[in-house]
């Protein structure tokens, strides 16, 4: 069975820092697209960034591109999602999500939440003074 465990929310001041973790059970993480999503109270979830299982390239949305990061620690099954120079606006709760994705289409499928069939159940991240 697969499980994925997200963590590492928590409340940050605008500005400042952190490293969310994806950890799975069950799941091979190298094996697989990883993604990372979120959603504010009263928006629909939107995909923040994904690294692929062919060549480890990443995709991010544009407003996150410069501040994000996603990595992977294969030997621990984990993948992370740097995030710095965090604003109020990130604030929402974030996701990760696991599947194959057809790597010739990746580049605008990485994003639709449809595409993946494992997800976590979240953590929170708040950005406020």
């Amino acid at each position: 069975q697969v499980h994925l465990v997200e963590s590492g929310g928590g409340l940050v001041q605008p500005g400042g820092s952190l490293i969310l973790s994806c950890a799975a059970s069950g799941y091979s993480l190298d094996d697989h697209d990883i993604a990372w999503f979120r959603q504010a109270p009263g928006k629909e979830r939107e995909g923040v960034g994904c690294i692929s299982s062919s060549d480890d390239r990443t995709y991010y949305t544009d407003s996150v591109k410069g501040r994000f990061t996603i990595s992977r620690d294969n030997a621990k099954n984990t993948v992370y999602l740097q995030m710095n120079s965090l604003k109020p606006e990130d604030t929402a709760v974030y996701y990760c999500a696991a599947d194959d994705i057809n790597s010739k289409f990746i580049v605008v499928l990485w994003s639709r939440a449809d595409e993946y069939d494992y997800w976590g159940q979240g953590t929170q991240v708040t950005v406020s003074p």
